[in-house]
């Protein structure tokens, strides 16, 4: 399979070095495989001859039009990690030329793959309108008032959606890289998991923290800070409205519109999150820590962590 690499200055060094060799392992590991898939070939494509990465190394690059017409098109991470920058930045006229790129392989059938802040590169090409995606948990609100016309999904490490796979946060290039070797051969995938010692994490909730995306809106910190006052209390609406200032329906948007759950969703999340602290950093039985948060019992507690986190109660012990 032919995988060009766009290139872009200030690229994360880590998002390219995971794509490049988690590749190059599956290449190396094709041979244990009866009637292996193809090989995977990979060119690195930029609008310069060369490009700076966020730490000063230089890539080198072709054009385009210099390239072998590619079965996948990839973007790792590039650009600032915070979001008003990086909307300026993925909108900015020097950009133009890698959005075109995209636009262009979109209308060609080509695959598109992104990862992390790249992803919103996708989105300002207006290649991810009407799909499915996911990015970096810290940046979904952002993303999420910038593009509504893509559904983000920013749970997930990865989204999947007809012709276009994106990841979430910088790390998730592992992610993202076994997945593209997955669709040509799972047993390959597989085995250049178990050879790089990659776990399955199919969720970013786990990383994320929900203070930091409650800080973007009044309205959702304020209910974020009744929510935590008020733990091992049963949910209220009409008390954290009171709480935070506003009606009911103002909340329920509100919540919407930053975190893309309804509150009790969002509630659920610090109640989890807050549970997690505890399993770790305490030896409370695990029906005192579901109390704690607002559970009944240690079975309630576990099947959300289950569910939302993808762990349980005993994993987190460690």
């Amino acid at each position: 399979m032919r995988v060009s690499v766009l290139v872009l200055d200030g690229l994360f060094d880590s998002g390219l070095a995971t794509v490049q060799d988690v590749l190059q392992m599956a290449n190396e590991l094709r041979g244990e495989l009866p009637q292996p898939p193809p090989a995977w070939e990979l060119t690195r494509i930029g609008s310069r001859s060369s490009v700076r990465t966020a730490s000063g190394h230089l890539i080198e690059t072709v054009t385009a039009a210099d390239a072998p017409p590619p079965d996948l098109l990839l973007v790792p991470g590039a650009g600032p990690k915070q979001p008003a920058p990086l909307l300026e930045w993925v909108a900015a006229p020097e950009r133009e030329p890698e959005r075109a790129e995209l636009r262009r392989a979109r209308e060609a059938g080509t695959s598109l793959a992104a990862a992390c802040t790249s992803t919103f590169l996708l989105a300002e090409a207006g290649v991810l309108d009407g799909l499915s995606a996911t990015t970096s948990w810290w940046l979904a609100p952002a993303f999420r008032q910038a593009y509504p016309r893509v559904e983000l999904d920013e749970g997930n490490m990865l989204a999947h959606a007809e012709g276009v796979v994106t990841a979430g946060a910088a790390m998730a290039h592992l992610d993202l890289a076994l997945a593209l070797v997955r669709r040509t051969s799972p047993a390959l995938a597989e085995l250049t998991a178990r050879y790089l010692v990659v776990d399955d994490r199919p969720t970013q909730a786990g990383y994320a923290i929900p203070s930091h995306l409650a800080r973007t809106d009044p309205v959702v910190s304020a209910f974020e800070r009744w929510v935590r006052a008020h733990l091992v209390e049963p949910l209220r609406m009409a008390d954290a409205a009171r709480a935070a200032g506003v009606s009911e329906r103002t909340l329920q948007r509100a919540v919407d519109r930053v975190m893309g759950v309804s509150p009790l969703r969002f509630a659920q999340a610090i109640r989890l999150e807050q549970a997690a602290h505890l399993l770790r950093t305490t030896d409370l039985p695990t029906d005192a820590v579901a109390r704690r948060v607002g559970y009944e019992n240690a079975s309630t507690l576990t099947t959300l962590l289950r569910r939302r986190h993808g762990t349980t109660p005993g994993r987190l012990r460690g």
